[in-house]
């Protein structure tokens, strides 16, 4: 069944005020191919949102139809093409669970360190792009962009020197690890994650006393823990909502039980109780 878009309306004589519904995605630069939305605004606030999803549908079942478990792990990995590696260790957890098989030590512990640096690499992606998209703001909306990127590099680097790839990563595989740590990787990476650490202040003194920012991200996008859990959102947006619900703790897997970590929670539910847990996270993986 082909889906007809409605045409983009303009309704009047709702409350003195012009009200626009149009289309914005999947052709959007903010959308990359993967998202639609159906805005009805007045003037420059959206006043709801309808949204069509299902372009990020990559026949992915039909493909693994033709492959074995040990062969899937790299079609996985394109489920998200910028967390790859999260993405990858999801579908071997799948696979290992129903062989029954037990997976080395080392190797849990290989996955979750991994697991944190994409995290780190995920949110940078995040902070950058979302503070571009509020605009000129903040002292250039590129700036944060630029910088973020900067550092998400550096993981880039670690990911690439373990397993040869910046992208698609292939390190995940059904009973543990394609690969170990190469010589003197380990000191890279605490040298690294030390010194976005120190990136991080820089961050927030950029932020956290900027009017624009605060106008932009405060009461904004308000999401109430009863809402979160009706929808069921889940990560940040879930913790940003006042509810301490992450699955690292409540079901530990890849050696999370032997981890000492908190759980950021923030309790207004808006753009930027959600930036203010994404921060903690930085901090929590490094």
């Amino acid at each position: 069944m082909v889906e007809t878009a409605e045409r983009t309306t303009l309704e009047y004589g709702y409350g003195g005020s012009e009200r626009l519904v149009m289309n914005m995605g999947p052709q959007h630069p903010s959308a990359h191919g993967v998202f639609r939305m159906i805005l009805t605004l007045e003037g420059e606030t959206i006043v709801a949102v309808d949204p069509v999803i299902g372009y990020l549908h990559r026949c992915h079942e039909k493909l693994g139809e033709s492959l074995t478990y040990v062969q899937y792990p790299s079609i996985a990995s394109k489920t998200d093409y910028v967390s790859a590696m999260t993405a990858e260790l999801c579908y071997v957890r799948a696979a290992e669970q129903l062989g029954q098989i037990e997976v080395p030590r080392r190797a849990q512990y290989l996955r979750a360190g991994v697991a944190e640096l994409q995290r780190i690499a995920s949110h940078l992606l995040w902070l950058g792009t979302w503070c571009m998209d509020m605009g000129g703001a903040l002292g250039g909306g590129a700036t944060m962009f630029l910088y973020c990127f900067r550092e998400r590099e550096m993981i880039l680097d670690l990911f690439e020197a373990l397993t040869g790839a910046r992208l698609l990563y292939g390190f995940h595989q059904v009973g543990g690890t394609r690969y170990d740590l190469p010589a003197g990787w380990a000191e890279t990476c605490r040298n690294t994650l030390a010194h976005i650490e120190r990136r991080l202040g820089e961050y927030e003194a950029l932020l956290n006393g900027n009017a624009i920012f605060l106008a932009r991200t405060q009461g904004v996008g308000v999401i109430s823990p009863a809402l979160a859990q009706e929808v069921g959102v889940s990560g940040p947006l879930l913790r940003g909502s006042g509810i301490a619900h992450d699955i690292r703790r409540v079901e530990p897997y890849s050696a999370y039980d032997n981890f000492a970590f908190d759980v950021p929670v923030e309790v207004a539910g808006d753009c930027f109780a959600r930036y203010g847990v994404r921060m903690q996270e930085f901090r929590q993986a490094a």
